[in-house]
């Protein structure tokens, strides 16, 4: 599959600036989970849509409430009057591509109970554990302005995403667009696959083949190094954060057409893969520090390899 194609096909049915769209793609063929933070109505719900119709993925979608259990999440045992048995009922995880929307409204319980399938790819309920269709990847969303009655996500929760972006408002052109798609009657319902789920598969499988060199390696694992030294940041990134801006760098090169990663490719990908991993230190936070300038320093201290 042409990946200019997936891309020129998005456009039609979703507006968004470029550079936003090209880091959802990098997150879907690096096999990262993505997360949306951004205000209502910028079109969240109609991206993760789009991909799955243009994929022809298994699409689920879970809204995201004070009263969510984690057995909506992952599923339930039901006993089964006629055999005397449990039986697995599944949950919302078992689709290829879920949207769980508006995380940070369910309590930290719930948000916990993807933990497991957002690293291992299966749940465990009852002790038994049922594998996670493939591709599996979840894209999910957040409202940064409002705080009555959210949950912010945890460290470690915040650490199993591989990027976080925001869609932003759109441009005048794009939003003039987006009303006539809307007058014309044109919607996500009407999309027809241009790719299956195993061409998914198979371009992830590329990208991790992609040739990565010993010194950009070591420019990422510096940079990465650095964050920890950084005294404005509590919390550097972890070896996980090292190992996602690894695998989104040669993402990046796959999306470029080459065969091999530079070091731009790590530039180009290191904000969104490791700014929602950085805790700045409460004295940084009332000098109203920006993580994003922070990073970018930091990125522009390390060393960039020759070869």
């Amino acid at each position: 599959m042409e990946i200019e194609a997936l891309k020129s096909k998005i456009h039609e049915y979703f507006v968004g600036r470029e550079s936003v769209l090209e880091n959802v793609l990098i997150c879907l063929l690096a096999g990262g989970h993505l997360l949306l933070e951004d205000v209502p109505g910028v079109g969240k719900t109609t991206l993760a849509r789009t991909l799955a119709k243009l994929l022809e993925c298994d699409f689920g979608r879970i809204q995201f409430t004070p009263d969510t259990l984690p057995g909506d999440v992952i599923g339930t045992s039901v006993y089964q009057m006629k055999t005397g048995e449990f039986v697995y009922r599944k949950g919302a995880v078992m689709h290829q591509i879920l949207l769980a929307d508006e995380i940070n409204r369910t309590s930290p319980k719930t948000q916990a109970s993807l933990l497991e399938a957002m690293a291992e790819a299966q749940v465990t309920v009852d002790g038994e554990q049922y594998a996670l269709p493939r591709p599996f990847w979840v894209i999910a969303t957040q409202n940064p302005v409002e705080f009555l009655g959210t949950y912010p996500l945890p460290e470690a929760q915040m650490d199993r995403f591989m990027m976080r972006l925001s869609l932003g408002y759109p441009e005048s052109a794009e939003e003039f667009r987006l009303a006539k798609n809307f007058l014309a009657g044109k919607n996500v319902e009407e999309i027809s696959g241009i790719c299956k789920a195993e061409d998914v598969l198979e371009m992830q499988r590329q990208v991790e083949r992609l040739r990565i060199s010993d010194g950009v390696i070591r420019y990422v694992q510096e940079i990465v190094e650095l964050t920890r030294k950084e005294e404005q940041f509590l919390l550097g990134a972890s070896p996980r954060a090292m190992l996602a801006l690894l695998r989104a760098s040669q993402a990046k090169a796959f999306l470029m057409g080459r065969e091999f990663v530079k070091p731009d490719d790590v530039k180009a990908v290191a904000i969104p893969v490791l700014h929602h991993r950085l805790t700045l230190t409460p004295e940084a936070k009332i000098r109203k520090e920006n993580t994003d300038r922070l990073l970018g320093e930091l990125v522009l201290r390390a060393k960039v390899p020759m070869e």
